[in-house]
């Protein structure tokens, strides 16, 4: 077996320490190395040619951001971020993958016990091993290139509801989703594979770009048209139904597929509380995570939509949920937001 070759890139000792001891247990991944500062980092990424980089934001002599800067205009290679669990490091780790990184995730014991750190860490290491920096630097520039789309528009409101899943790739397609969706479009739940905190600055950004309203979910928040809700980082969300009202949950729990929050556990309780009147989206990511629960939302009777290899960064968990039987319809990005508005109007 190839192993994937890392190389750690942190000030701090102890983190060095402990992503080199967890990775240590893993047969398909070899730490190859670690470096205290983008200096030392520089010059072991051209000895050792590592396939993934772990980098920190906050470092002494180059920062982070700048450090990944250089690195994608002259080294392009896979990085995860490992940032502190804060306003101001949610923020910088989503200037990080606007960048150029390709996922992110917390500092060792600010929020998951080691144990849980570590199976993200090595869930996340092969993800980026699998990006093709080349073809996601592509998707960049088209994105970059393509004219301003119209906004799209709903003639008529609906009593549907929308859930969508995303991980590796899912916070600029995401964004290229929502940002097309009309004030009026049926309430939104997403899942996107996001350490705690973070996704408060995710869905502040969102907000700031989107004619509908995004915000981080708080227990008990209604699903309601012009809304989207994000689960919080390191919580599940699920659906629930009172009456004509749907609402959801956040709670704990245990890792799903790897993950907390898990799109399994949101498409699994849309299924049973939704029905016929859910939507459901499964965007880039790797993984099978969500291709269980699409399909029950398929036999349950709702309508879905996966994005398709071309546009994907890492084409895993669409196609997982193509080969389980429950996708109705494989599209690129770009057509995605107005295949929803299509299904959410059909009776």
């Amino acid at each position: 077996m190839k192993k994937i070759r890392v190389l750690v890139v942190d000030d701090s000792a102890v983190v060095r320490k402990v992503f080199s001891e967890e990775l240590s247990h893993e047969q398909d991944i070899q730490v190859v190395a670690t470096a205290p500062d983008p200096y030392v980092a520089r010059d072991k990424i051209v000895a050792l040619k590592p396939d993934v980089v772990t980098l920190d934001i906050e470092m002494p002599r180059m920062d982070g951001l700048t450090f990944l800067r250089k690195l994608m205009k002259y080294y392009p290679l896979p990085v995860i971020i490992v940032s502190s669990l804060t306003k101001e490091g949610g923020a910088l780790a989503l200037e990080a993958m606007e960048i150029g990184a390709v996922d992110v995730i917390s500092k060792p014991g600010e929020a998951y016990s080691v144990g849980d750190m570590s199976a993200q860490l090595a869930e996340k290491i092969r993800a980026a091993a699998q990006v093709d920096m080349a073809h996601r630097a592509r998707l960049v520039a088209s994105q970059v290139a393509a004219a301003p789309q119209a906004k799209l528009s709903l003639s008529k409101t609906t009593n549907k509801i929308i859930a969508i899943g995303a991980s590796t790739g899912g916070t600029e397609a995401l964004k290229e989703v929502l940002v097309q969706l009309p004030p009026n479009t049926p309430g939104i739940m997403i899942v996107q594979h996001m350490p705690a905190k973070f996704t408060t600055s995710f869905a502040e950004r969102l907000n700031n770009l989107c004619q509908i309203r995004v915000k981080e979910a708080v227990d008990g928040d209604s699903v309601v048209p012009g809304t989207a809700l994000l689960a919080p980082g390191n919580f599940h969300m699920v659906m629930r139904r009172s009456g004509a009202r749907y609402y959801v949950n956040i709670k704990s729990g245990p890792l799903v597929c790897y993950q907390r929050p898990a799109v399994d556990v949101l498409f699994n309780s849309v299924a049973a509380y939704g029905g016929a009147n859910a939507v459901g989206v499964i965007l880039t990511g790797m993984g099978k995570d969500g291709a269980q629960g699409m399909l029950k939302m398929k036999e349950a009777g709702a309508r879905t939509i996966a994005q398709d290899e071309a546009s994907s960064v890492v084409f895993g968990m669409p196609k997982e949920a193509i080969e389980a039987g429950g996708v109705d319809e494989v599209v690129s990005l770009k057509k995605i937001p107005a295949a929803i508005l299509k299904l959410v109007e059909e009776e």
